[in-house]
């Protein structure tokens, strides 16, 4: 490094030019005081967010454009390591209208699932899910995948609620 080299704009400071000039002199200039020879560390640190923090902040998208109504209800997805739920919510009385979810016996029973539900069981609880809607007179929902990507178990559900009756 020469003496006469531009530094970068982050280190024009007081302790920068200190150190240039002793690297050039060879000498401690006396009026910069003893402080500017050893500056504070500067410690940048990212900014971590977890899994389920983004995944919440894309729920909280979603939810700004997908809404329920008594005409259109949300059907919404949540899903966990062992299990998977699903609901159809009429938004405006905040109400459950229909739920279906692999804690149910008949899901749990039919499948013998241990390390979580697979793809059949994601298909299955979106043909229940379906035909409890279907009994109940609700024919069109708005999906929403919870902020979960849409493939998988989210999609085999989803898949499975059309095949037997839904639309979205």
């Amino acid at each position: 490094m020469s003496c006469n080299s531009i530094s970068l704009s982050f280190l024009q400071s007081t302790w920068a030019t200190t150190r240039t000039q002793q690297l050039c002199d060879g000498t401690r200039p006396s009026s910069l005081p003893a402080l500017a020879l050893h500056p504070r560390r500067l410690v940048v640190e990212a900014k971590s967010r977890t899994r389920t923090q983004d995944r919440t902040a894309r729920h909280a998208r979603i939810r700004k454009k997908v809404e329920g109504t008594p005409e259109r209800p949300r059907l919404c997805v949540f899903r966990s390591n062992k299990h998977i739920y699903a609901q159809v919510i009429d938004d405006s009385k905040m109400h459950t209208l229909a739920s279906a979810s692999t804690m149910q016996k008949p899901i749990s029973e039919e499948f013998d699932y241990s390390s979580g539900p697979t793809i059949d069981v994601a298909k299955k609880v979106g043909e229940i899910l379906a035909k409890t809607c279907l009994e109940k007179g609700i024919t069109k929902v708005a999906f929403d995948r919870g902020g979960y990507p849409y493939h998988g178990r989210i999609e085999a559900l989803a898949d499975a609620a059309r095949e037997h009756g839904l639309q979205f």
